[in-house]
Order: C-alpha cells, then structure tokens, then sequence
C-alpha cells in the first residue's frame, strides 16, 4: 500500500491562459504529465469570471461546485445548471463548454480522466467510509470541510487536505464534515457473454 497526505498548503495556483481564474492540482497519473499527457487529473479551480473551459479531447471530466452559488454550463450546445453544492456533474471534456457563474466567484473541485483508459466514480460522503483502491487504481479522498481523519492513524485533515492510496485499503475514512471520494482505475473491457 502507498498513502500520500496531500496538504492544500503546498498547491501553488496556476492562473488560466484566459485569465478567468486559477487551478490548484491536488494529484496527476502519470506524476508530472502536463496538461494533455495524464491519465487523470485532480484540481480544484476558482473561477472568477464568465468564459470558455479547456478542451480536452478523449477526456471525460466530474465537477462538483464546493463554494459559491454555481455556474450555467453550455455543454455542445446544450444548457447544464450546476448549482446544487456537493453535487457531482459529469459531462465530456472534449465538447465545447463555456461556463457562466450565476452568483459571483465558485471553487469546483475537478476529475478528469482519459476515458479509453481510466474509469472514475465521485461521490461526496458524510460519517464513514472505507478507502478501497480498485486493482492497478488509486482512491482519493478530499476533506470539504476540517475534521477529518484516517482511523487508525496519526493523519487529521483541515479543509481541503487529501489523502491518496493505491494498493490495499489504507481503512476507514471518517468526517465530521462532508468530503469528497473518487475511485479510479483502468477501465475493464469485457468478453462478450462476461459479467
């Protein structure tokens, strides 16, 4: 087993070339690929101001609005209001998608995964939950909230601090909050007349 505490502390903003806000990168597969190399990537963006999001072809992408009131997304053409807190909404990040904030400034909290090669479950938790990475995946777990904790360990989570595993399950995640769990693993192709 492999267990990183990613501290929001040590994410450095990038601001975005469009100049509508800043990406904070919590954690990246392979580590280090930029922008168009990952398998999957996880961030969480402020967004400041109205304006196109990023193309990214044959990438699938989750975005969970964690502050703020929200945004009207234009996905292909087609409205998507995403204003419901903690809500996970997913929609293909090689359409053409232009965000419009219905509030003022958002933080969203960003999945994208290469479709033809990871598969990726967000769900936001409160209480307990077991961390179990998928074989050959990994699970990251997100405190929306402080008081959060790895039982079992000396690990205590502030807002937005992480914890990444791949392997055997590191054990039971507990909140005193809400948080965010995203489960990710290569996608499985089966044989036709297989379960």
């Amino acid at each position: 087993m492999t267990l990183r505490v990613l501290r929001a502390a040590g994410r450095a903003p990038v601001p975005w070339r469009n100049g509508g806000g800043v990406t904070r990168e919590i954690a990246v597969w392979p580590e280090g690929a930029g922008s168009y190399a990952f398998d999957w990537r996880i961030s969480l963006a402020d967004v400041a101001a109205d304006g196109p999001f990023s193309v990214f072809p044959g990438v699938d992408r989750t975005l969970t609005v964690v502050e703020g009131e929200g945004m009207d997304l234009m996905v292909g053409g087609e409205h998507h209001i995403v204003d419901e807190p903690y809500w996970p909404y997913d929609f293909p990040g090689d359409r053409e998608t232009v965000g419009h904030l219905l509030g003022g400034p958002v933080v969203n909290f960003n999945v994208m995964y290469r479709r033809c090669r990871t598969e990726a479950a967000t769900a936001v938790v409160r209480g307990t939950v077991r961390l179990t990475p998928p074989d050959g995946g990994a699970v990251l777990a997100l405190a929306l909230e402080d008081g959060a904790a790895l039982d079992g360990t000396d690990i205590d989570l502030g807002r937005y601090d992480a914890v990444l595993a791949t392997g055997e399950s590191p054990g039971v995640f507990r909140t005193m909050g809400s948080a965010v769990v995203v489960t990710l693993g290569p996608v499985r192709r089966y044989a036709p007349g297989t379960q």
